[in-house]
């Protein structure tokens, strides 16, 4: 009778042992290795881009198990004892805490789609404006310049001129075409030159600029026209996140009592 009472506690007690067992991928040494280390770092890598799969958590256990193996013997070295490796620790572990602060802050501080579309609104509303379509020549000195413009006067292709002549690789060999931008993208005196332009008109004297001496054409002018809502909203989004994260690292080190 005792015997089968003690069986049966035996069986008992490995019943209850076996869900906890079931957390652990391996046992080196009497050391277990959770199951939840193998889902972190299987986490991290399939964030990295690596497709989760059976040959992933497999390749995961033979590294933790290795690792395992490693930091047993590191101990019996006393590694983690010394000074500059638990400093180093400590910095490290600091870093997963700080990622995972700042993950929970984004993901409780998301936009609302009001601040995304008032965010949106002022963008348009500052990018308003016009592009212009210009052709330019660039030479090196002024008489050139001088020159090239008399000849177009003449009636010379300012196309023609320009692939003979500019010395810009980018426009020179389209015949000058600079295709269409706002004028802010050039520097200040090209930029003063061609916004005075009306379209389809030449500047009567070369315009001077770091780069040398420029011959500029207007050809026309359109509105600047936004891209839709949806096309920046992820850019929109995490613009408001960085800067509501940024309000509240502020708001923390102004609090913070520091010596």
């Amino acid at each position: 009778m005792t015997l089968k009472k003690t069986r049966l506690w035996v069986l008992l007690a490995a019943f209850a042992a076996a869900p906890a067992f079931a957390q652990n991928i391996a046992v080196v040494n009497g050391t277990p290795i959770p199951k939840a280390r193998v889902d972190a770092l299987v986490e991290q890598l399939v964030h990295q881009g690596q497709q989760d799969s059976p040959q992933l958590q497999a390749a995961v256990r033979e590294e933790l198990i290795n690792r395992e193996i490693l930091m047993q013997e590191a101990a019996r070295r006393g590694i983690p004892n010394r000074p500059d490796v638990k400093a180093q620790v400590a910095v490290a572990q600091q870093t997963v805490v700080l990622r995972a602060l700042i993950e929970d802050f984004v993901k409780n501080n998301q936009p609302t789609d009001a601040e995304v579309k008032a965010r949106y609104d002022t963008l348009v509303k500052d990018a308003g404006g016009k592009e212009y379509h210009l052709h330019h020549i660039l030479v090196d000195n002024e008489q050139q310049a001088q020159d090239l413009i008399a000849k177009i006067k003449a009636g010379a292709s300012f196309e023609d001129l320009a692939k003979q002549y500019s010395k810009d690789p980018g426009s020179g060999k389209n015949g000058g075409d600079l295709d269409w931008s706002d004028p802010k993208a050039y520097v200040p005196e090209f930029a003063a030159a061609a916004e005075k332009l009306q379209k389809g008109q030449m500047t009567d004297t070369p315009v001077h600029t770091q780069f040398g001496w420029h011959i500029i054409r207007l050809d026309d002018t359109r509105d600047i026209t936004p891209p839709p809502l949806e096309q920046v909203r992820a850019q929109i989004v995490q613009q408001i996140q960085q800067e509501k994260l940024q309000a509240f690292e502020e708001n923390l080190r102004k609090n913070a009592k520091v010596q």
